[in-house]
């Protein structure tokens, strides 16, 4: 599974609390790794794409 943060972010930095195997913030935006999500982060991944204030994180 990846995941791919699109252009609602606000870069409030959320996710990347959740979840910093995946999420960073870059500039004023989140980013997503580029590969698969690990195995051990799946569920915190899915976290933070829930908690996500403005729907910017997106399945791939």
């Amino acid at each position: 599974m990846k995941y791919h943060v699109n252009d609602n972010c606000i870069g409030c930095g959320l996710c990347e609390s959740i979840c910093p195997e995946v999420f960073s913030i870059q500039g004023d935006v989140a980013v997503a790794i580029e590969g698969d999500v690990p195995e051990s982060a799946l569920a915190a991944a899915a976290e933070a794409k829930e908690s996500c204030a403005v729907g910017a994180i997106e399945e791939v």
